[in-house]
């Protein structure tokens, strides 16, 4: 019976775990007080009182230890294993956690992940603890515990999961050495994720670490997936926060516009501060991309609508001074203003914006001529000589951003139009694949939009009469500022 298989264990886990804590020699120190002790002795006596309570309390994290080898089993045992160890948590662990490090080495990560998990957990809770062990060999244990325990066990208790993930995670920066987290945190990601699907309060975690670590092509292990669950409003915000910037760090702008419109144009009822940032840094990107800054779609909050741009104003200044398409006076304001895009920490991409205006000009010259001389493309463009001009066509070319030839003999640029017939079976095979992707995005839309219309408050609102549309996203979903 798994009662008796607990009594084995825990006769094994006495033995193994005897030179740790030793309690039948305290036992045997307590006894040896006399009965007929004097009250000058009484002082000693309670000197070892604190030693036997300690013992006790070893005993009992034994005996938690046997459960948990022996209830490790089936869904059966694991719940009733579940009920002891949170019937525990409180006292016996939390209260004696400093000496819990030794009983990891009786349990397996993978077989007895649910147990593990508590005593991890009640150990890493420990500040003194962490100080204690900091940068040792708690590190690799939790480390190895992300990587080998069993999803299902660890699902049981996903706070306590969460918790050891951000332990890992503080501890490496404090290191300075982040690129030590990033497997782990990556392993724990699809751990507790039921789906590849849904955004998990890890995904930020690890994408931070990923940009810490200038480790960006890592990130895309995540950020490659569609998400489509959503746990927590922040989650949402952060993930499209980092892994915009991961996509910057890959010159991979279009996929990092695409999730910075998500963090500005997502629901919210009030401004928070990673919203405004992401702003700032659509407004650059989008010069970058194509030199211009869309306008807010009308699913955009009215909150962002009317108060992003009030806390971006330099930005918007800067959109617009792009826009007269003059590089010298675009290079006076950005000078003007460097102390606050480097306080923003943005003054990098600041100066890719800078000199995207020679690529924007240039691209307006093919919109106007057919043959133009480096010459005229130098001096169109503000450039100092034609070497430059030419050096900037040619990246376009490469680039696929403009069709244009050099005669070399004459320095003169013909401007083409594009060669593209989408005739090749490469081109077919790319559309039919996009057909089909937007076939399967479509199907996957309309099914949550059936979940929402019977989803209990969004019914609640439409029988109250206060929906503003079909379904308004402001009245249902809660921003968190107040962390921010």
């Amino acid at each position: 019976t798994p009662l008796g298989r607990s009594r084995a264990h825990k006769s094994t886990i006495r033995r193994s775990s005897r030179p740790v804590s030793s309690p039948p020699t305290r036992r045997k120190a307590a006894s040896r007080t006399a009965p007929d002790q004097t009250p000058e002795s009484e002082p000693s006596s309670k000197g070892k009182a604190p030693s036997a309570a300690a013992a006790a309390a070893m005993e009992s994290v034994e005996a938690l230890v046997a459960h948990i080898q022996g209830l490790s089993g089936s869904a059966d045992e694991l719940a009733q294993l579940h009920g002891l160890l949170k019937q525990a948590d409180g006292d016996a662990l939390r209260a004696h956690s400093a000496g819990l490090l030794p009983f990891l080495s009786h349990l397996h990560p993978g077989a007895h992940s649910l147990g593990y998990l508590y005593l991890l957990d009640s150990f890493v809770s420990s500040s003194a603890n962490l100080r204690a062990h900091a940068g040792g060999d708690l590190l690799v244990t939790v480390a190895d515990f992300l990587t080998s325990c069993s999803a299902d066990q660890i699902r049981m208790a996903p706070d306590k999961f969460l918790n050891v993930c951000r332990v890992l995670k503080n501890e490496v920066m404090q290191l300075n050495a982040p690129i030590r987290g990033i497997a782990p945190l990556r392993a724990a990601v699809r751990k507790i994720q039921t789906s590849s699907e849904q955004l998990t309060p890890l995904h930020a975690e690890y994408l931070m670490l990923c940009l810490l670590a200038k480790q960006y092509k890592a990130g895309l292990s995540v950020l490659e997936d569609d998400i489509f669950e959503v746990d927590q409003p922040k989650d949402l915000f952060l993930y499209c926060y980092y892994g915009a910037m991961i996509y910057i760090g890959l010159k991979k702008f279009r996929k990092a516009l695409e999730l910075l419109h998500n963090a500005v144009t997502a629901p919210m009822s009030s401004l928070n501060a990673i919203t405004v940032e992401a702003y700032k840094k659509y407004v650059l990107v989008s010069l970058i991309q194509s030199g211009q800054v869309p306008s807010f779609p009308k699913y955009t909050s009215s909150t962002a609508q009317r108060n992003l741009k009030n806390h971006t104003q330099i930005y918007v200044d800067l959109s617009t001074c792009y826009g007269t398409g003059s590089y010298s006076d675009l290079e006076t304001f950005i000078q003007s203003n460097a102390e606050a895009f480097q306080t923003d920490n943005n003054f990098g991409l600041v100066k890719q914006v800078l000199s995207s205006m020679y690529k924007r000009n240039i691209q307006r010259l093919t919109q106007t001529y057919l043959t133009l001389s480096l010459e005229d493309i130098a001096s169109s463009v503000q450039l100092n000589t034609p070497k430059e001009a030419e050096m900037h066509v040619l990246r376009m070319i490469e680039d696929g951003e403009i069709h244009a030839t050099i005669n070399q003999k004459d320095g003169m640029v013909s401007f083409n139009e594009d060669p593209e017939q989408y005739k090749s079976s490469e081109m077919v095979e790319h559309i039919d694949s996009s057909i089909q992707r937007l076939m399967a995005l479509s199907k996957k839309l309309t099914s949550i939009d059936q979940n929402i219309s019977c989803d209990h408050a969004f019914l609640m609102k439409v029988q109250s009469g206060r929906e503003r549309a079909r379904f308004d996203y402001d009245d249902f979903d809660s921003v968190p500022h107040k962390y921010f």
